[in-house]
């Protein structure tokens, strides 16, 4: 339930009233800032109250970006202004700091902005709402009453609705082939009450349906597959539209966008093993390798955006240099889409599931994914060395909680600390050697599955503790993180493939796709604000240390068949413990609600 308190000089005929009612408000009045503030007690501290001068002129949809979303404590236009629970108090100290008596009307004749302005300097979370097009004010005589209303009726609010409701953002496929018609699906979703997060979990199963096509191995299923893949993705980025309209945001909306987008290509990847084995040609090798590519690409992009997301001086002429490229209008689309984002990567994997074969797919994947990221890695590796950015704390713990060190790192770490400097290089040094030694051994050796190879993992943890033993500061700090993945990820998949017995290939596939779920989870917890998972389900896993020493020593221990059985075992294991646990957090989490617009990688 919410309530807006309409305080301020009454105006006869006012649509006003009925706007708010629309709005779901409860509406009741004030005639001065004495009344205000008793009203505002008397609302249950758990509701949403809005303070409107009823001499407000303007959209619905500016009262409504103002009044009803759920992102920020407290939020104004002119005219209006909403205060969440967690801005309540705020707004009742705004209220009873306002004096009354003589030489005090230019504080209460318009109230909405004196508490606007109290908020403000209070650093409640105020949020200022960008109105663009929209008319959001307080006419004060009939004229100013008149223009405004003429400035109402230039603009078609729906228009601007629709319009804001496509990410100013996106990738050439999605913004050219996908938004122009996908806005209007979003509002016929809306019209009909059903929600972002509905919108989303029939985009999973429509994806997943795909994949069950693909499984198939006939050429129909193929075309059906690749259809439906499509489909899923409008519905993709219907959810997001539909939640920018409805402005339906929620933690738990923005966790399943970004988890069901990484679970319905996962999926199909194996739809597309599962078809191509059905043919005789044995491509879990390759679903894996992109798997792998796509999974390390990503923290690669979360690590760098974490490094720098409250970097100060943070500043560089290689930044500067990419600002004046996307200026000139063809560079933006061209550099958008030489990252290969999701838009051109599922029309790329959908044309080519029913026109050629899944090998076809996957070589096309893999060849189109590195060279993007190749390009976003290089990219990124002369931003840092050449900006002067100061890392905070904050940013030096993201990075430590991307590295997923288990409790043996951890112990390495703390016989190392003191040894090195914070903010040199010798953190992804380490890094990089910890997951170069390893995999040079299993890729070079005739038998990797040998306890020489556990003796190699065991040097390869006390390298990965060397790098984590200091703050993660430094130019390249980043890159621990995506070193860390690609050692653990690419090491499953070798000692997978070298057993060379059925089913070993798709047990490491759903290994590695339960590991990196919890690596997925970790980064949208952080991105959510509430921190990384508990320490205690990371030393659970292993950390990525504690998993390869693991693996190797089952690898070295077991028949190939036994490994095998080994790997579906602990993949089952790790997914229950870490979806269980990211389930349970995500119902019962208190993060502010938010819609992550993501990366168009």
């Amino acid at each position: 339930m919410s309530t807006a308190i309409l305080t301020g000089p009454p105006v006869a005929g006012s649509p006003l009233e009925a706007d708010l009612r629309t709005l779901g408000f409860d509406v009741r009045t004030a005639n001065d800032p004495a009344a205000a503030a008793e009203l505002i007690n008397a609302v249950p501290a758990q509701e949403r109250i809005a303070v409107v001068d009823p001499r407000f002129v303007g959209h619905l949809h500016a009262l409504r970006l103002a009044l009803t979303d759920p992102r920020f404590p407290a939020a104004a236009v002119p005219g209006a202004l909403t205060a969440q629970p967690a801005a309540r108090a705020a707004l009742a100290r705004a209220v009873g700091r306002i004096p009354v008596g003589a030489g005090t009307a230019h504080l209460t004749d318009v109230l909405t902005d004196t508490l606007t302005e109290s908020l403000d300097r209070d650093e409640a979370g105020l949020h200022r709402v960008e109105l663009g097009s929209l008319v959001a004010t307080v006419a004060l005589t009939p004229a100013q009453r008149e223009d405004a209303r003429e400035a109402v009726a230039a603009v078609d609010d729906e228009a601007v609705r629709l319009r804001t409701a496509v990410k100013s953002r996106d990738g050439f496929f999605t913004t050219y082939a996908i938004s122009p018609y996908s806005r209007y699906l979003a509002r016929w979703c809306a019209r009909r009450g059903l929600t972002p997060n509905q919108v989303t979990t029939a985009s999973l199963l429509t994806a997943l349906i795909a994949a069950g096509c693909a499984a198939t191995g006939t050429r129909g299923g193929f075309v059906a597959a690749g259809f439906l893949l499509l489909f899923s993705f409008v519905l993709d980025c219907t959810d997001g539209q539909l939640a920018r309209y409805s402005l339906q945001y929620s933690t738990m909306g923005a966790w399943l966008d970004a988890t069901f987008d990484r679970a319905k290509e996962y999926a199909y990847y194996a739809g597309l093993a599962l078809g191509a084995a059905r043919g005789g040609d044995d491509v879990w090798a390759l679903a894996l390798g992109a798997m792998v590519l796509m999974t390390c690409r990503h923290v690669v992009d979360f690590s760098f955006n974490e490094a720098n997301h409250d970097a100060t001086a943070n500043t560089s002429p290689t930044a500067a240099l990419s600002g004046k490229l996307d200026s000139v209008g063809w560079t933006v689309w061209v550099r958008r889409m030489i990252v290969l984002p999701i838009g051109e990567r599922w029309a790329m994997i959908a044309v080519l599931t029913a026109l050629t074969t899944p090998r076809i797919v996957f070589y096309a994947l893999l060849i189109g994914c590195a060279l993007a990221a190749c390009y976003t890695t290089a990219g990124r590796v002369l931003r840092s060395l050449t900006r002067r950015a100061r890392r905070t704390d904050r940013a030096a713990q993201a990075l430590a909680d991307l590295a997923d060190s288990g409790p043996l790192a951890e112990l390495i770490a703390r016989g190392a600390r003191g040894r090195g400097r914070t903010g040199s290089f010798l953190a992804p040094v380490m890094a990089f050697l910890s997951a170069a030694v390893l995999l040079v051994w299993v890729l070079a050796e005739d038998d990797p599955t040998s306890w020489l190879t556990v003796g190699v993992a065991f040097c390869s943890a006390l390298l990965a503790g060397a790098a984590v033993s200091r703050p993660l500061k430094g130019a390249l700090d980043w890159l621990v993180p995506p070193f860390f993945r690609a050692g653990e990820y690419v090491t499953i998949l070798v000692l997978a493939a070298r057993a060379d017995v059925p089913g070993a290939l798709p047990a490491a596939y759903g290994l590695v796709a339960a590991v990196a779920y919890h690596h997925y989870d970790t980064v949208y917890r952080i991105r959510g604000g509430t921190g990384a998972p508990p320490r205690w389900l990371v030393r659970a896993t292993g950390g990525h240390e504690g998993r390869i020493l693991v693996i190797t020593v089952l690898a070295a221990a077991l028949s190939p068949s036994g490994f095998t059985i080994a790997l579906t075992a602990l993949a089952v294991a790790l997914a229950l413990l870490v979806l269980i646990e990211s389930i349970r957090f995500w119902v019962s989490s208190q993060a502010p609600a938010v819609h992550d617009e993501g990366e168009p990688a």
